[in-house]
């Protein structure tokens, strides 16, 4: 497999540093509002890669942080906590603030079938860490205290800039704060913050009550759960400058080791040309998206373009995903339950769709995570197998085909293809998809496969109506 790294511009052969087992960080939200498209690319975007990876037989430690301090509005070292500015404006304490988004961000993803990371360090947990670290990079002279706050020394670590392609003499403060409160260079950016009295974030240190800065909190963190050195770290193209870059700093000054092999970096959702974002508020609230698709219409529309690639939002795509989404549905559906228990090969035609559809799906993954190409394999499958499938239907043959789909659509590109959970579904957006899935049916004359569907929409409480034409209706009774 080949993955592209932003620190060397190539895609390059990913091989772990102690294989099998692989250590995966990505950059987890800050949670001081709902989740919004954006951040369902990045995630599912690093679903897929987490589920890959253990499909090719690699023990994936995965580590997302949730950011409940530290984190200021301009994304620097200027402005206040994003938590407890969200905290005033709510009148809420700021710990409600992160206990309320952390439970509406993993809502989301869970109804978007993104795997929940092997563990999600809270930053607020892990002062101690940060603490210890601080305390190293200033023996190591890379950091220094005054009146308070702890800075890093940026010309103290001549690599800084390798991951953006900066350069040192071109930097011009790169935390956006003025000389007043001691830097030495304006380049040097805050480990640790002086907490005013009206602060409520805020812990004791050899420095004084204060609070962390936002880029040391990864450091301490991943390596706190994966080591000195991280297999793969991952993130927005917005985190390169100055997140990704201080996290390299600050590590590598802390230990001389190299802190990541590989650093992937996914591209961002825009709306109109123009990056889609909470500060903009231009941002579309995945929970909003909900009431009119379902969500695995979204899985499967940001799959459609490549993580690295810009998705410009439009309900015209989404609607095309609904449909795509419904021919696997319905593909699915033909195929029957628990087919895949068969154990009786299926016939030479078959076999031969399988390991074509194998090969073309792997090739696409295996190139930087084509999800595309991989999505476009499994579409073809669909189609040559509904044709075979017309000619020659035996139970041998639906078992295989339900075994490759659910094993290449549902297990590595996480979609699922029965849409029952109505725990994670809007209803809305359900029904709309099972009406186009029962007209697919319908128009292939699967008479039978339709019927069964409406009975069971039937013990669920939901009545399916056929209208002349081909439509249906389905509505809660």
């Amino acid at each position: 497999m080949k993955l592209y790294n932003s620190l060397t511009r190539q895609k390059e052969e990913f091989e772990p540093l102690s294989k099998p087992h692989v250590g995966v960080y990505v950059c987890g939200p800050t949670v001081y509002g709902h989740s919004h498209l954006g951040h369902g690319k990045s995630y599912i975007s690093f679903d897929v890669l987490i589920r890959y990876l253990r499909h090719l037989g690699y023990n994936v430690r995965y580590i997302q942080n949730i950011t409940d301090v530290g984190h200021l509005t301009d994304d620097a070292d200027a402005g206040e906590d994003k938590i407890e500015k969200q905290a005033r404006l709510e009148k809420l304490e700021p710990m409600q603030i992160a206990e309320k988004y952390t439970k509406s961000y993993f809502d989301d993803m869970d109804a978007l079938c993104i795997l929940r990371p092997d563990v999600s360090p809270r930053a607020s947990g892990h002062i101690p860490e940060q603490i210890e670290l601080i305390k190293v990079l200033i023996e190591n002279g890379h950091a220094y205290e005054v009146d308070g706050y702890v800075y890093y020394s940026v010309s103290s670590f001549p690599a800084y800039g390798k991951l953006s392609g900066r350069k040192l003499d071109e930097l011009v403060a790169g935390a956006r704060v003025s000389i007043d409160r001691g830097k030495r260079d304006p380049k040097d950016f805050a480990l640790w913050k002086k907490a005013g009295d009206d602060h409520i974030l805020k812990w004791n240190s050899p420095w004084g009550w204060g609070y962390p800065g936002w880029h040391l909190e990864c450091s301490a963190m991943a390596m706190r759960y994966i080591g000195e050195t991280l297999d793969i770290h991952g993130g927005g193209l917005e985190n390169i400058f100055p997140h990704h870059e201080s996290e390299i700093a600050q590590s590598e000054g802390a230990t001389g080791k190299q802190f990541v092999r590989f650093w992937l970096h996914h591209n961002m959702v825009t709306v109109d040309g123009r990056k889609m974002g909470k500060s903009l508020g231009n941002f579309i609230l995945l929970r909003d998206i909900f009431q009119k698709f379902h969500p695995m219409v979204v899985r499967l529309y940001i799959l459609r373009s490549h993580y690295r690639s810009p998705l410009d939002f439009s309900d015209m795509g989404l609607d095309s995903a609904k449909s795509g989404l419904g021919r696997l549905i319905a593909f699915r559906t033909r195929l029957g339950d628990q087919l895949t228990e068969i154990t009786v090969e299926p016939s030479a035609a078959i076999a031969v769709l399988i390991e074509s559809t194998k090969a073309a799906f792997h090739e696409s993954m295996n190139d930087d995570l084509n999800t595309p190409g991989a999505l476009a394999s499994i579409f073809e499958l669909v189609r040559a197998g509904n044709s075979a499938l017309d000619s020659n239907d035996t139970p041998e043959d639906k078992a295989a085909l339900a075994g490759i789909l659910d094993e290449l659509a549902g297990e590595i590109l996480g979609l699922d293809l029965t849409c029952s959970d109505s725990s994670s579904a809007d209803i809305g957006g359900l029904c709309g998809v099972l009406v186009e899935v029962r007209a697919v049916l319908r128009e292939n004359r699967l008479f039978e496969a339709a019927d069964r569907m409406r009975d069971s929409l039937e013990e669920i409480g939901y009545a399916a109506r056929d209208l002349p034409g081909g439509k249906s209706e389905i509505n809660r009774k």
